[in-house]
């Protein structure tokens, strides 16, 4: 996969991402607190994940011993600090090298196995990840009656650049 996917990847993951927790904002928490509080266990644990592979990208220990924490984070705490990580990757990616992407890296999961992958496969791993887990949060917000936002590339590719939207 090219840098240049990835960036537009990573800055879609973003953009997803705060799409995402602007429609959580919406849920009436008295109401669908259980669901609520599912989606909110899920998105923490893509964050949990993102940290871990940052650790492991960066080659630091990332003190995790489980994809998910036991307590559950205020929406909002979450929702920042998943923006920052967010915006971690998209420098991170920004400032990578062709060569960088083919490195591969050892690394220990979280259940004491070892690990070895490209820093491509490791990224990519981060992309696929959070889209499948914003589908699981977007399944819990249709089975309470709200349409999730719809996590589209071309989506975001036409609201970031609308002149995509011209004929050529």
């Amino acid at each position: 996969m090219s840098l240049a996917t990835l960036k537009t990847l990573f800055a879609q993951k973003t953009w997803a991402n705060a799409e995402l927790f602007d429609a959580m904002h919406l849920v009436d928490a008295v109401q669908h607190a259980e669901p609520l509080h599912t989606a909110t266990r899920t998105l923490n644990h893509i964050y949990v994940v993102d940290r871990i592979f940052r650790a492991h990208l960066l080659g630091e220990v990332h003190g995790y011993t489980q994809t998910n924490t036991d307590d559950t984070p205020a929406l909002g705490d979450l929702q920042f600090a998943a923006a920052e990580t967010d915006h971690w990757f998209e420098a991170y990616v920004a400032g990578l090298g062709e060569a960088a992407l083919a490195e591969s890296l050892s690394f220990q999961f979280t259940d004491g196995d070892a690990g070895r992958m490209t820093r491509e496969e490791m990224l990519f791993h981060v992309l696929a990840h959070g889209s499948y887990h914003r589908g699981n949060v977007g399944q819990v917000l249709k089975g309470i009656g709200m349409a999730p936002p719809r996590d589209l590339l071309t989506k975001f590719l036409h609201q970031r650049e609308p002149a995509r939207r011209q004929p050529a």
